[in-house]
């Protein structure tokens, strides 16, 4: 039988990232997303709804999220579901279901809000970008 796990979610970052890096080296890091979802009740009235999702990103991804996204930032992300399980030092057992993220889109204007830009973004020059530099994203 096939099978699929694919996720698909848009919406805005509840918490800035939070980057760690395992042993190994790796980067990761979580950070959660809001999503709005609005439906029409059997009275006809429409009702707003707010779900919360656990993202996880690996690698030079996690770095990115972590250095250009923030509380309130716009995102979607694509990736799949994961279930985990452990036991807590007081020996009860905890379950979660999280999202891990394979690609994350930044939505928002690069420098976020106003009250994380220096200056207004118009009043800025363009940066120039050559085709030697590795673009972050």
């Amino acid at each position: 039988m096939a099978s699929l796990n694919r996720v698909i979610l848009i919406g805005n970052l509840t918490r800035d990232p939070e980057l760690r890096y395992t042993p190994s080296g790796r980067a990761v890091a979580n950070f959660g997303i809001a999503v709005n979802r609005i439906f029409t009740n059997k009275d006809g009235e429409k009702i707003k709804k707010v779900d919360f999702f656990n993202i996880v990103v690996w690698a030079k991804q996690a770095e990115n999220c972590a250095e250009y996204l923030h509380k309130g930032s716009p995102a979607a992300i694509e990736g799949r579901l994961q279930s985990r399980s452990w036991e807590t030092s007081d020996g009860d057992k905890r379950n979660t279901v999280e999202v891990v993220a394979d690609n994350v889109q930044f939505l928002g204007r690069p420098g976020g809000d106003s009250s994380r830009q220096s200056a207004p973004s118009a009043a800025k020059e363009p940066a120039e970008i050559s085709l030697d530099e590795e673009i972050p994203f």
